[in-house]
């Protein structure tokens, strides 16, 4: 075992701190994880650090399917991470899947060791990488997406924001038979790499009218756009691009008031459809039951197992928990230097 543990923790809007925490003895149902490998989820994680959330002041009535005004409540401290690669080092009595030394992958956050039920995690299969093990969350937003959108052989896409998401996005629009696919980000860094995973071209927002460029590329315009950055002046981009009763599938998580949107414009005119919940907790799905998040996952996972998926170059920078809270004000203030924040424990 490792001395005392650390995890990283958000306690107050752009503040995060490093500190130790007490292991509790072992249920024997659980098993006990010491981390290898953990990843950020940039856009929803920003949200929370930068203090503008939703959640700040309201909270969500699944019921009603409504956000709901109530009395401010103290979300912190909360912690950091996403997904966690690691290997078991103690099981309980009552444990069947795992034993010690098992490669085991889930969505853990940012702290030395884990303490969870044995079926909080997945074992990993032999083939795929830690790299690849924690980039599955942004593959399975991806891979919603494209199936909201109907991609299918022989569409033009456009894919804006070429981060995590974007990049996967990329990757199963090729996949899934599109023949034209043009990404759109301002970051030099994640533009290449989009070119990378078999983007036909990328733009960049900053040096041109993005939708008349994209028609001009096209024709009449792509029959798919992917609005994967969270900027409204992206999504309203993204219809300028979409040809007459073409798809748009709003995947980010978008927050404040909705400037540099004007629905008033090409939507009103161009008959184009709309399509919300990327999500894959949202369901049941439309695809349900042939589709459902078990499914959504092992596709995923064989993807990367079968070497048809690739996550390289994704986790940018990669840094020691030591570092980890200067590595997030980089990525709060210098997005250009980062694409998927990576945190590594040995």
């Amino acid at each position: 075992m490792i001395g005392t543990p650390r995890e990283l923790v958000l306690i107050a809007p752009r503040k995060i701190i490093i500190r130790e925490y007490e292991e509790r003895p072992l249920r024997p149902e659980e098993v006990r994880i010491k981390s290898i490998l953990s990843a950020e989820k940039h856009g929803t994680m920003l949200v929370f650090y930068r203090g503008i959330s939703p959640y700040e002041e309201k909270e969500f009535d699944p019921e009603l399917g409504l956000f709901i005004k109530r009395k401010r409540k103290d979300i912190y401290p909360m912690p950091l991470g996403n997904m966690t690669v690691g290997e078991v080092i103690e099981v309980g009595s009552a444990v069947k899947r795992f034993r010690v030394g098992d490669r085991v992958y889930g969505y853990l956050p940012i702290k030395e060791t884990h303490t969870v039920p044995e079926d909080k995690v997945w074992s990993a299969p032999p083939e795929v990488s830690n790299e690849e093990l924690v980039c599955i969350d942004p593959a399975t937003v991806a891979l919603m997406a494209v199936r909201e959108g109907h991609i299918r052989l022989g569409d033009k896409v456009a894919i804006f924001g070429l981060g995590a998401i974007g990049l996967m996005a990329v990757q199963m629009a090729k996949l899934s038979g599109a023949i034209f696919v043009v990404g759109v980000d301002p970051i030099e860094k994640r533009r290449k790499l989009a070119e990378e995973y078999g983007a036909d071209v990328t733009i960049s927002p900053h040096e041109c009218d993005v939708g008349l460029e994209i028609k001009k590329m096209t024709g009449k315009g792509v029959d798919v756009a992917l609005e994967v950055s969270g900027s409204y002046q992206a999504l309203h981009q993204a219809i300028r691009a979409t040809r007459y009763g073409g798809r748009i599938v709003p995947v980010s998580w978008y927050h404040g008031e909705a400037k540099g949107l004007f629905l008033g414009e090409e939507f009103h005119f161009n008959r184009q459809v709309l399509i919300s919940g990327a999500r894959v907790e949202s369901e049941p799905y439309r695809e349900y039951p042939l589709w459902d998040r078990k499914r959504v996952y092992d596709t995923v996972v064989e993807l990367f197992r079968r070497k048809i998926l690739t996550a390289r170059g994704l986790l940018s920078p990669v840094v020691r928990l030591d570092e980890a809270v200067e590595a997030y004000k980089l990525i709060d203030e210098h997005p250009e230097k980062t694409i998927k924040l990576g945190i590594r424990y040995r």
